[in-house]
């Protein structure tokens, strides 16, 4: 902060942002949290055994993300293939939402932080060759320091932005993936009740026959 003057300021803060961002979303974005590999399987065994009913459904709505979509579908499967399905996709759309939360913000930093630095280091260069019009360039020293400082936070601000960009991907790509697993059991549910599949034990929970 000493070195590079006010604007590391914004920077620190940005830091402190994006770290508390990925922390966050290490912890939420966790598929055995998000998507339970047994829940579809659950269902499946629900449904065999004629054993659906609204305090089944409730449970599975306060289960997981994936048990508020398949609850979503099991409560309107009565109206028709086509309800059913927009049902799941409404609940699906609010799931997706959540899942995406504050990634937004992080790709903002990791756009915005190299920005900062390289104000800070323009700022920091006119202030350097307003010292040399009024002192000129005899002591070097003085004037490599003066530049060495300007550059602190242009150096700051990719320290912060390289990481944010790699995290932003990194959680970008795993909702893409939680969302498709979620999407392969809606629709296997789909067609369980509709009778296009079988319920059988051996189908696994990620939608495939």
């Amino acid at each position: 902060m000493q070195s590079g003057g006010w604007m590391m300021l914004p920077i620190l803060i940005s830091s402190v942002v994006a770290l508390a961002i990925v922390v966050e979303r290490f912890w939420t974005l966790r598929p055995s949290k998000l998507s339970p590999p047994d829940t579809l399987n659950q269902v499946r065994g629900w449904l065999r055994k004629g054993q659906l009913n609204a305090q089944r459904l409730n449970a599975l709505r306060e289960q997981s993300p994936l048990g508020r979509i398949l609850a979503a579908g099991l409560a309107n499967a009565r109206h028709g293939r086509e309800i059913m399905k927009e049902s799941i996709q409404e609940e699906a759309t609010g799931v997706v939402h959540d899942l995406e939360k504050y990634l937004a913000t992080l790709g903002s930093i990791a756009a915005i932080a190299p920005l900062l630095g390289l104000l800070g280091t323009v700022i920091g260069m006119i202030d350097v060759f307003a010292a040399i019009m009024i002192h000129g360039t005899g002591d070097a020293a003085q004037l490599a320091g003066g530049i060495s400082q300007a550059l602190l936070t242009t150096a700051a601000g990719l320290v912060v932005a390289i990481p944010a960009i790699f995290f932003h991907r990194f959680f970008v790509r795993r909702v893409e993936e939680i969302t498709v697993g979620m999407e392969q059991n809606a629709v296997h549910l789909v067609d369980l009740v509709h009778g296009d599949r079988e319920a059988a034990p051996e189908d696994n929970a990620g939608g495939k026959p």
